[in-house]
């Protein structure tokens, strides 16, 4: 939206003239129109006299503003998108009285109709500046403030907000029927991107704890009428507690805000966000079928996090952007660390290595990386900083700093920084100034290389060993890719692996040691027989990319299920991933690789990511010319995994469903469709809701079902899911008919919602068939700019990163995309970097499939 960014430099300038004290933010949702609601927000600040600032507020209409008591003309002082305020004076009210637009595309106020009964469900999501698309307000973190709102909405709904939900008081019928209004308490001094409204006819499960200061903290768990069936709120409430006791004992601090509200949303764009006392969480948390257990565990760890951020991030604040490390890094790190020692989830180190670590290494080789601590000029810069760096890597180096400093050092830091800024804002330096106080290490070396460069390192061990196996010299060899050259400093350990009897593969020694520089000699391990596979950094200790010597590497291909510790395991096979990605292994040999060892993981989400890794390979790493041959095989070894699996297994379950995905021969997909008309079982498997769309996806795909099928299945399905499911099974169908309606529900015209918009690009590109999808290259490149133009910006990342040709690798693809960023120097840098960071994935695809056809 033009004129909707805001600089670093213009934050600055408006914080050094405004502090702001106080919102009253009246809402009324029962205007009777299905498209905008009006507000009247009052705003007490104070201000430099005689300057001349603005207030943020993305406005449908605005009726009246009055500064001061005097009126100002809306036709010169609002753009829409800012009201300009002149003269001010050193103690100002504000009122301005507007129509803003419900948004379906879950920015601002969302508006939800559900399809399963017709009933209207709102919810706002305001990270990072959208709170102006719901009152006017000062929309940056360090201008913090008291926020009270009165809400106007139909009697019978549930209204849920940053305090605890007041009595509501009946008014007059307004156009939607009997109307109430719900008044709640100012709120401590928060953040606007954290203030939050979610209203409709919610069913809600109440509890209670105790905090460490005594108070009794009301606890709710929030979901639509239409899945209340399906919502299991006694272990989200479960976790919660664990979580309470968990973070008030390591913190020190009490939780800061006075109820804790989690509420499951439809047509959500992320997993969750953290605002204050009033969390919003996607509804793919509800469990309406069987999901694979890897979910049921990040639902834990994503409960955790956002319940952190209580603390980190909203008790105390970054000032600007850069330092958005500072809230989600930090969550990230310590939610995986309270889901390994607080809950059933003890292996939650090993999911962080298979999801978080690999996100990170990926994330950081892009020609996008950034520091942690990035520089971040203006809001859409720190819209597409929302990333793997800003998340994973910098939750894997607090991991590292964890190690570095020590926990207690660590933990008496974090009491120290909350006790010093609860309710302010803060920058980095308050926070490694307190993990130097009571660490006694000087930690600026530490911050300039890790959270101020950017890339990642490789660490590779350089052995040599006497004609018995007993290693003479070992050391550990440090390198950085040119264009982030910086060396860096590790703690880590490494571990000697040799088979047991009976044939397990377990660690016979470990030495833990201070890596830095280009090369590191490790004395401790001469005289050491090196066993069959050496392992530098064991446990993931460190934040680094590693490799395996060549004998090591050669017992691994062939021995890696045997690895008896999961996360040495995962270790192994993900740098044998990453060095397959690098194009120095075949794709084809990290499949049989895959194949030959995942009967024997354990971890549920390591699974599920050599599973998504596998079907990476064959569909996009895999040299064409053997492509369907290599498809083929591993879709049939898949089948037969899951025939010989436990009845009822996790692991059968997602054997099945990575099956479907590949199935692609008449007999495969025979087998397919056995499954989905359940003329054919596996014991234990049960063809649910949501595994029966799945398995449709590929019926049609395959071209063994169409629109009809399609339609047949929504018509028993009527549901938000169902009707996501619904767009990406028809946008799958393989006709140059199904293709261009898909492209065009979408790309071309703006109706879709958000969920609607990436069920699309993801059936689109599932195809047997690459022409049916290379005729809208040109198309896409062609329609970029209007689309960063006219979509809001959560909308238009949506559809430019998954409509990106990368599906179909190709030197076309390549030539389109650099021909474009040449044409286009002076785009938007928040678009050239979507455009950039899908052309490099091309090319490593190409890469990748040129060394696997060697």
């Amino acid at each position: 939206m033009p004129g909707a960014n805001l600089t670093r430099t213009e934050a600055a300038e408006r914080r050094a003239l405004v502090d702001v004290e106080r919102y009253d933010i009246d809402i009324d949702l029962t205007t009777g129109s299905d498209e905008t609601f009006r507000v009247v927000t009052r705003v007490e600040f104070t201000g430099e006299p005689g300057a001349t600032t603005f207030i943020d507020a993305i406005t449908e209409r605005v009726h009246s503003i009055v500064l001061n008591g005097d009126p100002l003309d809306p036709e010169t002082h609002s753009t829409g998108v800012r009201v300009i305020l002149p003269v001010l004076r050193e103690r100002n009210v504000l009122v301005v009285d507007a129509d803003f637009r419900y948004m379906n595309t879950g920015e601002g106020l969302h508006r939800a109709v559900d399809p399963a009964d017709g009933e209207v469900y709102l919810y706002s999501q305001f990270e990072v500046p959208d709170a102006r698309r719901m009152y006017a307000c000062f929309e940056q973190p360090d201008l913090k403030a008291s926020f009270a709102l009165s809400v106007t909405a139909p009697s019978r709904w549930r209204v849920v907000s940053n305090q605890p939900t007041p009595e509501p008081v009946p008014l007059d019928d307004g156009p939607t029927g009997p109307r109430s209004q719900w008044r709640f308490a100012p709120t401590p001094r928060i953040s606007t991107y954290i203030t939050a409204l979610v209203a409709g006819p919610y069913v809600s499960w109440e509890d209670e704890l105790v905090s460490a200061d005594g108070r009794t903290i009301p606890l709710g768990v929030f979901c639509r009428a239409s899945l209340a069936e399906y919502m299991d709120a006694d272990n989200v409430i479960t976790t919660t507690k664990q979580g309470f006791e968990y973070f008030e004992r390591h913190f020190g601090v009490p939780y800061p805000f006075d109820k804790y509200d989690q509420l499951f949303v439809p047509e959500y764009n992320m997993g969750a966000m953290e605002n204050a006392g009033c969390v919003t969480f996607t509804e793919n948390y509800v469990f309406r079928s069987r999901v694979p257990d890897a979910v049921r565990e990040r639902r834990v760890v994503t409960i955790l996090h956002e319940l952190a951020h209580m603390w980190f991030g909203n008790l105390v604040t970054m000032q600007w952007w850069n330092d958005l490390w500072l809230n989600e890094s930090f969550a990230e790190f310590i939610s995986t660390l309270a889901t390994a020692e607080a809950t059933e989830w003890s292996g939650n180190w090993v999911t962080f290595l298979a999801s978080e670590k690999t996100w990170a290494y990926r994330q950081d080789q892009l020609p996008s990386t950034h520091p942690i601590v990035a520089e971040i000029r203006d809001l859409d810069d720190v819209l597409v900083n929302f990333d793997g760096i800003t998340y994973a890597k910098g939750g894997s180096v607090l991991k590292q700093l964890f190690h570095w400093v020590g926990r207690e050092p660590f933990f008496a830091g974090l009491r120290e920084y909350f006790d010093k800024h609860a309710w302010g804002n803060t920058r980095l330096d308050d926070l490694m100034r307190e993990f130097e106080a009571a660490s006694g290490r000087d930690l600026a070396d530490w911050t300039a290389k890790w959270l101020e460069t950017a890339g990642v390192n490789l660490l590779r061990p350089v052995v040599e060993t006497d004609a018995d196996g007993v290693i003479t010299s070992f050391a550990i060899k440090q390198s950085a890719p040119a264009e982030h050259p910086t060396i860096r400093p590790h703690r880590l350990a490494v571990g000697v692996y040799a088979e047991r009897e009976g044939g397990a593969v377990e660690r016979v020694h470990r030495v833990e040691l201070d890596v830095d520089g280009e090369r590191t000699e490790v004395p401790e391990l001469v005289g050491v027989h090196r066993g069959d596979l050496l392992l530098v950094n064991d446990d993931d200790l460190a934040y680094a990319k590693i490799r395996l010597d060549d004998d090591s590497l050669a017992f691994a291909q062939r021995r890696a299920g045997d690895i008896a510790d999961p996360l040495a395991r995962g270790l192994v096979l993900a740098s044998i991933w990453d060095a397959t990605r690098d194009a120095e292994l075949r794709a084809r040999d990290y499949a049989e690789l895959v194949l030959a060892c995942i009967d024997r993981e354990t971890e549920p989400t390591a699974r599920r990511q050599l599973l998504g890794q596998l079907t990476t390979a064959v569909k996009r790493y895999t040299a064409p010319d053997a492509r369907d041959a290599v498809g083929a095989r591993v879709a049939d070894e898949l089948w037969a995994l899951a025939q010989r699996a436990e009845a009822g297994s996790d692991a059968q379950f997602a054997y099945v469903r990575a099956f479907a995905q590949l199935a692609v021969t008449d007999e495969q997909l025979d087998a397919v469709e056995a499954l989905f008309a359940e003329t054919a079982r596996l014991d234990g498997l049960e063809v649910d809701t949501d595994l029966g769309w799945e398995l449709l996806f590929a019926l049609v795909a395959g071209g063994r079902a169409g629109g009809d099928d399609v339609d047949a299945r929504l018509d028993e399905d009527r549901t938000s899911d169902g009707q996501r499911s619904a767009a990406q099974a028809r946008a799958a169908i393989p006709t140059a008919e199904g293709k261009r309606a898909a492209w065009r529900s979408v790309w071309v015209e703006p109706g879709a919602t958000n969920d609607v918009a990436r069920a699309t690009s993801a059936g689109f590109w599932n195809v047997h068939d690459e022409s049916l999808v290379t005729p809208f290259v040109d198309e896409y490149f062609a329609g970029l700019g209007e689309i960063w133009s006219t979509r809001s910006f959560q909308m238009a990342e949506f559809l430019i990163a998954g409509f990106f040709p990368g599906a179909v690798p190709s030197d076309e693809v390549v030539a389109a995309a650099r021909g474009w960023l040449d044409a286009n120097v002076d785009a938007a840098p928040a678009l050239r970097r979507l455009v950039v960071e899908g052309l490099d994935d091309v090319e490593r695809a190409l890469r990748v499939r040129a060394r696997d056809a060697q």
